[in-house]
């Protein structure tokens, strides 16, 4: 079952490269002509298999076709410099609000508020009113319960257990430079110890590195699968492997953790006929019908619609020592702090 699932999802993910790279979708209308196309095109941050959960219900509603390409945040702002002249999708949905916040900076994102907006809780708003939250989730740490029977271990409980030597080549996170999830794990520590203390805190870190991934779930998807001891990813993306039975146990640093809010936006300059296909997947992904997905589907996000059904299992923020996270400052900061990263700690070349 599982192998087929695979296939299907690869399919999926080639006919939406295809789709993407194909000018022949690219819009001939006027910019701001009703739409006159029954597709949409989106890049987005989910899983491959949790992505099409939410893209076929949405289809489903509104009889929409929709093709996506699944990228990894970084991944996706880096498609958008690339296509900023000519961009082959509308939406771009999921993945943390600071990579968002560097995109609207470098002009990637058009400003767009859908409707219910107003019912969601100001604090995880986007004051400039570009970009819509649609989840939050908390940075957690993934520990192998096997590995930790077989070494005798305790999982780690704070930023400095992860340095211990019997961490030594078993400890994976992804790379900032490609993954919106690093990104956030690298601005935390920033915030939370400050920048240069940071990263000297990283340059020790990365003696006990196994890997730096691209993607920011695979971490915990490796930890589950015994490939490493400890992964450091977002608590959903923990808990969805740990739910299907893989052995995972999940800790949060006590000494304070951040938290990504999810996002999605419009796509500036994007195929114009795609634009009220486009506004009415922002204006669904937040309701409560879609935001319930997230229990039915198992992903264990939050959901930012406060009528929405929290996952059972799922840890909320109030349950946790939350740094005082400014995704603002952080996607301001992005460019600076990755060069600093990439020059002092390990270069995005390292990413696998």
């Amino acid at each position: 079952m599982k192998g087929k699932k695979l296939i299907l999802l690869s399919f999926v993910f080639l006919v939406g490269m295809l789709l993407t790279a194909c000018g022949s979708e690219k819009l001939t209308s006027s910019e701001g002509e009703s739409s006159k196309s029954n597709k949409l095109s989106i890049y987005t941050a989910f899983p491959e298999q949790e992505a099409v959960t939410y893209i076929q219900e949405f289809e489903k509603e509104t009889g929409i076709d929709v093709q996506f390409v699944r990228l990894s945040a970084g991944e996706t702002l880096a498609r958008l410099q690339a296509e900023k002249s000519n961009p082959q999708a509308s939406v771009w949905y999921g993945g943390p609000s600071d990579t968002f916040v560097a995109a609207v900076n470098e002009g990637l994102i058009e400003a767009y508020q859908p409707e219910g907006i107003d019912q969601l809780p100001e604090q995880f708003l986007d004051k400039e009113e570009h970009w819509t939250p649609i989840y939050v989730g908390a940075l957690g740490f993934a520990t192998n319960q096997d590995w930790l029977k077989k070494e005798g271990l305790e999982a780690p409980k704070s930023w400095s257990d992860l340095l211990k030597p019997e961490f030594a080549g078993e400890v994976t996170m992804a790379h900032p430079s490609s993954s919106g999830t690093a990104y956030s794990i690298y601005a935390t520590l920033v915030q939370l110890i400050g920048e240069d203390e940071a990263i000297d805190y990283l340059k020790k870190l990365d003696k006990n590195i196994r890997q730096y991934t691209k993607s920011g779930s695979a971490p915990a998807q490796q930890t589950g699968l015994g490939e490493t001891g400890v992964g450091i990813s977002f608590a959903h993306d923990i808990l969805a492997p740990k739910h299907e039975g893989y052995p995972i146990e999940l800790t949060f640093p006590e000494d304070g953790t951040g938290y990504e809010v999810g996002a999605v936006a419009l796509i500036k300059n994007a195929p114009a006929d795609q634009l009220e296909n486009a506004k009415k997947f922002i204006d669904w992904s937040i309701t409560k019908a879609a935001q319930d997905i997230y229990s039915e589907s198992e992903s264990f996000r939050l959901p930012i619609n406060p009528e929405a059904i929290t996952p059972e299992g799922a840890t909320k923020l109030t349950e946790l020592e939350i740094i005082d996270y400014d995704a603002v400052w952080a996607g301001e900061n992005r460019d600076r702090l990755l060069e600093k990263f990439n020059k002092e700690v390990r270069g995005q070349d390292a990413a696998e």
